[in-house]
């Protein structure tokens, strides 16, 4: 974990305070499976979720000191980004663990990581390869197993329905839920009614 809070402490020596409070990052993707797991990989990015608080002043003096391109980019060789919330393939109401130990030494950011099951959970979407070493990797682990990471998945499915997407990116999340299932659980495929797709 000590990249990623060599990156977080340079965007935080660098920040130019806006309030008095703390702003709050929710880190997504594989960057918030290292801040909660002795897993270790490269990454290239760490993924914040664009929030409320995260107003637009905000936004672009993180992106000017921890985006593509920035000095602490070339110097860390990762960077920020903002996403959208409607983007991630997640729960309703996903859950969020703080990061107390990287908070603590932190003067102007709280960092909180999505779970590891939402994690695996957001990786269904575009599922490439490292998204599949991920999954494998937390199951391996034992940070994920196979009904919670049902009850998860579920959740998801139920509010992706009300996306415009859900014709073409829900089949696709449900094959790879099942892939999970099948090569890596070593259990039997779950089905599910997709009918409600079919619009």
């Amino acid at each position: 974990m000590s990249l990623i809070d060599d990156f977080f402490q340079d965007l935080d020596r660098g920040w130019t305070p806006i309030g008095a409070e703390k702003i709050r990052l929710p880190i997504i993707g594989s960057t918030a499976l290292l801040l909660q797991t002795d897993y270790e990989r490269r990454t290239k990015d760490s993924d914040v979720l664009e929030t409320a608080e995260i107003d637009q002043g905000i936004r672009s003096q993180l992106l000017t000191l921890a985006g593509q391109g920035s000095s602490i980019h070339r110097r860390r060789r990762m960077y920020l980004e903002i996403v959208a919330p409607g983007l991630p393939f997640l729960p309703q109401r996903p859950n969020w663990v703080p990061v107390v130990g990287l908070t603590s030494r932190l003067a102007h950011f709280q960092i909180d990581a999505l779970h590891v099951v939402d994690v695996v959970v957001s990786k269904l979407k575009r599922f490439h390869a490292n998204d599949q070493h991920d999954i494998q990797a937390m199951i391996n682990l034992g940070r994920v197993e196979h009904e919670p990471l049902l009850e998860r998945f579920r959740s998801a499915m139920e509010i992706y329905l009300l996306d415009a997407r859900a014709d073409e990116d829900l089949p696709r999340c449900v094959r790879n839920f099942q892939q999970v299932e099948r090569d890596f659980f070593l259990v039997d495929e779950t089905p599910f009614d997709l009918s409600a797709v079919d619009r």
